[in-house]
């Protein structure tokens, strides 16, 4: 037998240079991929990247108004009220601490080339930061409809008081829908606006099985044999489990308010501007092998931070009847 021997290294790149290479490579991908797969509020609301910094500063402008002008009259001059006052604030969203997701492989090389055994690593990993990140998206847009104007004289959040039976009956929850897109439409929402209703999984499943809201032929848009349910009064249902239920408290290393008391919160309704995300450093991945616990730390992380931008635009529909 030969003292020494040529492995073929799964993790090498045409057979030469780190044995590793290509395995963390795999890895990163599958995390990201998870992440994407399994977050649902990326995209319903605003995202805003910096390079730097600990915040970031969301301009909040105000509507002007208008006057009736007579032939002759300056509207330069103050004095005769033609010149609209527009307002202006701001809201400054800050960067939490680093959000990580970690696991430690002690047989790196069974985990490495047994992809049965490394996949739910990933998944776990990626399914850990997503769900993170739209939990407090969630609880920020409850705590949106919950606020006052940001504007001197503008509108705040609403709440609606839907009673218990919001949770046991299609038509009363359908009907607290209807009633909080009206709301975010009398503030002057525009109709071609997106509007979303984030329900839990027994809420969205309890409007499907009312026939109005869902028969094609009476105008409805999902399907019970498929359990599909698109849209309510023009709102664009989300079925998710991170909408908050309970009586949260603040989590040490968050520098913005996402805690509160959820647990009458039944559907938050709400257009993309109600919240936002500053993203100061994305998703990444690092893998490092401990020589003294002989294995890999893998740890996932992002530092991002989220917060209420516009609450006229968001709507809590509450169980609570006072």
């Amino acid at each position: 037998m030969p003292a020494t021997t040529a492995p073929s290294r799964l993790g090498q790149i045409n057979a030469a240079g780190d044995a590793k290479a290509l395995f963390l490579k795999v890895f990163a991908g599958e995390v990201l991929t998870t992440f994407r797969e399994t977050q649902v509020m990326m995209d319903k609301h605003l995202v805003r990247t910096i390079t730097h910094g600990k915040s970031a500063s969301f301009p909040v402008i105000g509507t002007a108004a208008t006057a009736y002008h007579t032939a002759g009259t300056n509207i330069l001059d103050d004095a005769n009220g033609l010149l609209s006052k527009v307002k202006k604030n701001e809201k400054i969203i800050s960067i939490d601490e680093l959000l990580t997701s970690n696991v430690f492989i002690a047989n790196i090389d069974e985990a490495m080339n047994h992809y049965d055994v490394r996949q739910p690593y990933t998944e776990e990993i990626g399914q850990a930061l997503a769900q993170a990140w739209d939990k407090n998206v969630l609880q920020v847009a409850v705590l949106a409809a919950r606020a006052s104007a940001t504007i001197t004289g503008g509108d705040g959040g609403t709440k609606l008081l839907a009673g218990p039976a919001v949770e046991t009956d299609p038509m009363v929850l359908a009907y607290a829908i209807r009633d909080a897109v009206t709301e975010l439409y009398k503030k002057k929402v525009p109709q071609s606006a997106t509007i979303y209703c984030a329900v839990r999984p027994t809420e969205y499943m309890l409007l499907t099985t009312n026939l109005l809201l869902i028969s094609r032929e009476l105008g409805g848009t999902g399907s019970f044999e498929n359990g599909k349910i698109n849209r309510v009064a023009g709102a664009t249902l989300v079925m998710t489990n991170n909408l908050p239920s309970t009586n949260l408290s603040q989590v040490t290393g968050t520098n913005n308010t996402y805690h509160g008391d959820f647990t009458n919160t039944v559907a938050a309704v709400w257009c993309k501007g109600a919240v936002g995300t500053v993203k100061l450093k994305d998703l990444s991945l690092e893998m490092e092998y401990k020589i003294e616990y002989k294995g890999t730390l893998i740890s996932a992380s992002y530092a991002i931070g989220h917060g209420i931008l516009r609450p006229e635009l968001a709507v809590e529909i509450s169980k609570a009847s006072t």
